[in-house]
């Protein structure tokens, strides 16, 4: 007997091959139109429908992210301004202590990191309570 000659018990079972014409009709078993009569056919996992029905997040959509007040210390002032100058956003962006942002001078908050002791005149700024204190201890003034 050789390898050729082997016969199984049991007959084969075939599988049923479903649309391919033949003796079910034009459909074959799989109904009319649709993803699941479409040769190939996958259907989608639920978390891509959830992920496509979410918005992109861009544009408007998403909220502006507001930054701070840009810092400035007393010893910047100390350094840079001469007795009796007025300190405003403006004059710090010519001298060079802050910059622009997007075209726009930021709001400024003086800290009271170093020691002052020029008389200034300190205007549309932010102040802490540390700096303020030294302000008007070397003489300066403050309006808001």
């Amino acid at each position: 007997m050789q390898l050729h000659q082997i016969k199984t018990k049991d007959k084969k079972k075939k599988t049923k091959r479903v649309g391919r014409g033949g003796k079910r009709g034009t459909y074959s078993g799989r109904g009319i139109k649709g993803q699941k009569s479409r040769a190939g056919r996958r259907i989608r996992p639920q978390l891509r429908d959830i992920i496509k029905r979410i918005p992109k997040k861009r544009g408007y959509r998403t909220p502006k992210i507001r930054k701070g007040p840009v810092t400035v210390n007393l010893e910047a002032l100390e350094k840079k301004f001469e007795h009796n100058e007025k300190v405003t956003p403006k004059t710090l962006f010519k001298k060079g202590i802050i910059k622009m942002n997007k075209g726009f001078l930021p709001k400024v908050k003086l800290l009271g990191g170093g020691d002052l002791t020029k008389k200034l005149l300190v205007s549309e700024c932010q102040i802490s309570k540390p700096a303020e204190e030294k302000i008007k201890k070397a003489g300066g003034q403050i309006n808001e």
